[in-house]
């Protein structure tokens, strides 16, 4: 009866410490799932209509937004302190490119004919 006893106990014991382990583990999804940070306000430049210099063409900002995750989105560049991105399925020539503003929001910029 004793032996059942302390076999019960250290079973429950070896198991409490490897769920306590698996939980501490994988409590969120962070680091797992790409991540990019979203800016507490625009930055005026865009807002004022400035283009992005990339690739040897001016990309203008539209007004206008897409919903995206940041998992579909790839980062190509850094222009003015300001991160880059476009869809990664897209490939060259672009079509557009994004700066992220809120949480799943990306503004898009494209080329404009003249330029």
């Amino acid at each position: 009866m004793k032996n059942k006893q302390q076999f019960l106990s250290l079973g429950i014991l070896l198991l409490a410490g490897f769920l306590g382990g698996c939980a501490s583990m994988n409590q969120d999804n962070s680091g797992q799932v790409q991540s990019y940070p979203a800016p507490v306000i625009e930055v005026g430049w865009i807002r004022d209509g400035q283009p992005i210099d990339y690739d040897g063409y001016k990309w203008y900002p539209v007004n206008d937004y897409e919903v995206l995750q940041d998992s579909e989105v790839f980062q190509i560049t850094e222009y003015k302190g300001v991160q880059v991105f476009v869809e990664k399925i897209a490939v060259k020539p672009y079509t557009r490119l994004y700066t992220k503003f809120d949480k799943n929001k990306f503004r898009y910029f494209e080329r404009r004919e003249n330029d």
